[in-house]
């Protein structure tokens, strides 16, 4: 019997990696010689760096670099066994970093996620995999941009101080002093939703105020990428804001685009072509996928669809979904190729009480999961 198991984390309780170590010790409590192979996997979001360097026998790297608000921290970055590097937007620019009062739709920098770039370009990276998403930024990419050597400067020569807000003031783009090492550099960038910079379902106004905008403010960073967006047009010839995706991580992409080769695709399709999804798959009697909460988003480039429908091309093998709790809408979710949905709470309790026992109830649910499909099987048999 062949179990192969790729799972999201469980969000708050458990990596992705504990998710599947998890449920291989449930597989080989109900059947010691099973063969089990885990995948660890993310949607291209928070827990893409771990997912890939626990799948792929990567290593972190941790770089000195600076928050959304520009205060020095700690960030890391994994490097894949190719070369390759992988990174979060949400790692250097990540809402979580900052508390709800300092939310700073306005201000806030990609600069971070630039020095996170810079620090693998100089030490020899030639692909970069950046996972987009969690961003406590609107300041279309041009932090990052900063970061690598590009300059923004106003009417009187002056590089814009940090945050989306100033990018009304830009009247010039200089590539003049562009990182050296940038000049060979490729960018595969994983992005799920469909956005672009500006408008009524641009970065200002779908993204910004969950990143503390107000209506008066959503309007001022949205005229701000506009104007930003026409001179990328005018001055380097790319209409970076007409991409789909480019209203992502607050417009990250457009710092991003007019410099170098990039590739966009489906994060959760990005993650399953690295772990060599497909080959597990034509060895597997059963699928295991999962994540913290499974609902009518999932469908929306979430890991367990992603895994689900990306399986059921391949063959038609049976594919259960685990989740720390189901949520409206899952059984939609059927239509995508998930099986069957199960949750690991085992009874009325508090959400605490459920994330601090979130591997037991997880491994119980497992377990219970596999002694159904087995019994079924050896029915079938007979």
């Amino acid at each position: 019997m062949n179990i192969l198991i790729a799972a999201d984390s469980f969000k708050g309780s458990c990596s992705a990696r504990e998710v599947t170590d998890t449920i291989e010790r449930a597989a080989n409590t109900v059947l010691p010689n099973v063969t089990v192979t885990k995948i660890p996997v993310a949607d291209g979001g928070e827990g893409t760096v771990d997912a890939l360097v626990a799948a792929m026998n990567g290593t972190k790297v941790c770089v000195p670099v600076h928050d959304p608000l520009g205060r020095p921290i700690t960030a890391e970055y994994g490097l894949l066994p190719d070369g390759s590097a992988v990174l979060e937007t949400a790692a250097a620019s990540g809402l979580t970093l900052l508390k709800p009062d300092e939310r700073d739709a306005l201000h806030a920098s990609t600069f971070g996620t630039g020095e996170l770039i810079r620090h693998a370009l100089e030490h020899g990276v030639k692909k970069i995999i950046l996972g987009l998403g969690g961003s406590a930024t609107t300041d279309g990419g041009a932090g990052l941009a900063q970061a690598l050597g590009i300059s923004f400067l106003d009417k009187a020569g002056k590089e814009l101080a940090p945050g989306g807000v100033h990018l009304s003031e830009l009247a010039r783009i200089s590539t003049d002093a562009l990182l050296k090492e940038a000049a060979e550099c490729e960018f595969v960038i994983a992005c799920d939703v469909k956005n672009r910079l500006c408008g009524s379902n641009g970065a200002a106004a779908i993204f910004g105020p969950q990143k503390g905008a107000t209506p008066e403010q959503v309007r001022i960073l949205d005229a701000a990428l506009s104007h930003y967006a026409s001179i990328l047009n005018d001055q380097l010839t790319c209409n970076a804001a007409e991409t789909d995706g480019s209203g992502a991580a607050g417009g990250l992409l457009c710092g991003i685009l007019p410099y170098f080769p990039v590739t966009i695709c489906s994060g959760i399709d990005l993650v399953l072509d690295l772990t060599d999804f497909d080959e597990h798959v034509k060895h597997a009697d059963l699928i295991i996928t999962g994540e913290g909460r499974i609902d009518y988003q999932s469908a929306l480039g979430k890991v367990p669809v992603g895994v689900a429908s990306r399986a059921k091309k391949i063959r038609n093998v049976p594919v259960v979904a685990i989740a720390g709790a189901k949520g409206d809408g899952c059984e939609t979710l059927y239509k995508f190729g998930i099986d069957a949905i199960f949750d690991t709470v085992p009874g009325i309790m508090s959400l605490e009480a459920a994330m601090e026992h979130a591997k037991e109830n997880l491994e119980q649910t497992a377990e219970n999961v596999l002694r159904l499909f087995f019994a079924g099987q050896e029915n079938r048999l007979r």
